[in-house]
């Protein structure tokens, strides 16, 4: 029999996973009610959603006037590919990567589009690169957010407002639960899977004139596939932003964003949304400040992720497993959370390091992240005993 008491209190919802994240408050099935299904996606009445999502998500994030909103398929990594197999090439680029899908771009850049005038800056898990190396004169690829390792831009100060070169940000974790200074964008990719609990295969690609101006004057060098190409006969490819996709896309999904932009924009827009994740985090850092066998991947506080947050393990006894050992320990302890449904997926991704990783976002509820830190504790002393 276990020495470990279990806690009374269970998260109301359990879901903790970083991606697909949980659904907002109060969903149902009931939000799909309206999908245009069994249309074609380029029905006058599919378009006329796949519209409304476009300005329903210009409107949410307050986007200048003149900045563009496109869907695209492949999630937020198509959009991202997307933006640089059709947007790279005329200049220098810098490429800054500090988690799995920051280093991913680094490598697409070095190894895939293979840019001839290309600099590197990358960091290992938990740290952000020096990125005040960025010079205005080149683009610049990177990311807000790093979902795997917990590690975010503090600021975009380092990106000069009067750059020459475009400013390429995959914001797949911060779009709706950061305040975004779009003078310093040209493009930003998200997935909806993230901060407005959407389901997956879809991602936001949105443009600024200038980036608009980049495709009308730049043709790539290299072959782009046709889902990734942002050009129609040799120029920037206008229906994107119009209700137009490249593929088929889910009208089922896209009816469901719709209702996740109609509850922020109820709960109170994206002050709310910011405000939420950022409670969120409050409630659930005052746990790992008293837990003693868990830290933050990332060590410096202000360049801490607010929505996907990284957790080390750090009891001696532990930190001197090998890693193998590590990543079977927190196998375990997901399985008991599961078996208890008290937390679903609160899971690093696998290409990080052994810890836990839980979703803070915008829509999570503080209750539930108060409730979850016993519920860790207690795993991480059953499973320690069945690995002994």
């Amino acid at each position: 029999m276990s020495n470990n008491p279990k806690p009374v209190l269970k998260p109301a919802d359990p879901h903790f996973s970083c991606g697909p994240v949980k659904k907002y408050p109060g969903w149902t099935f009931d939000a799909l009610a309206q999908a245009a299904l069994s249309r074609t996606h380029r029905s006058a009445t599919a378009v006329a959603r796949i519209r409304e999502a476009m300005d329903r998500t210009h409107a949410l994030l307050g986007l200048p006037d003149d900045y563009r909103v496109g869907i695209v398929g492949g999630s937020d990594t198509g959009a991202m590919e997307a933006a640089m197999w059709s947007l790279l090439g005329p200049r220098g680029v810098d490429a800054f990567g500090w988690d799995v899908f920051g280093n991913k771009w680094v490598e697409d850049t070095r190894h895939q589009l293979k840019l001839n005038d290309l600099r590197t800056f990358q960091a290992s898990a938990g740290q952000l690169p020096d990125v005040s190396q960025y010079t205005g004169d080149r683009d610049v690829v990177f990311t807000y957010n790093g979902t795997g390792a917990g590690v975010c831009v503090p600021d975009l100060d380092w990106i000069p407002a009067d750059r020459a070169g475009l400013s390429l940000c995959d914001a797949t974790s911060a779009a709706f639960a950061v305040d975004i200074d779009w003078s310093k964008i040209d493009v930003l990719t998200f997935s909806w899977q993230k901060c407005m609990g959407g389901e997956a295969q879809h991602g936001i690609l949105i443009m600024s004139p200038r980036a608009i101006e980049r495709l009308n004057t730049h043709t790539p060098s290299w072959p782009v596939p046709s889902v990734l190409s942002l050009h129609k006969k040799g120029k920037a490819n206008m229906g994107l932003y119009e209700g137009s996709t490249i593929n088929t896309i889910s009208l089922m999904c896209v009816e469901d964003y719709i209702a996740a932009l109609k509850w922020a924009s109820k709960a109170g827009g994206l002050p709310a949304m910011i405000d939420r994740t950022e409670a969120n985090f409050a409630e659930l850092d005052r746990w790992v400040q008293t837990c003693d066998w868990l830290d933050y991947l990332c060590e410096i506080p202000r360049h801490r992720s607010h929505t996907s947050v990284t957790l080390k393990f750090t009891e001696a006894r532990v930190a001197a497993m090998d890693v193998d050992t590590q990543w079977a320990l927190s196998k375990k302890m997901l399985e008991l959370l599961e078996r208890e449904n008290a937390a679903l997926d609160p899971n690093m991704h696998r290409d990080a390091v052994p810890g836990i990783r839980i979703w803070c976002g915008p829509t999570m509820e503080r209750d539930d992240l108060a409730a979850l830190g016993p519920w860790l504790d207690w795993a991480y002393r059953e499973a320690l005993d069945a690995l002994a």
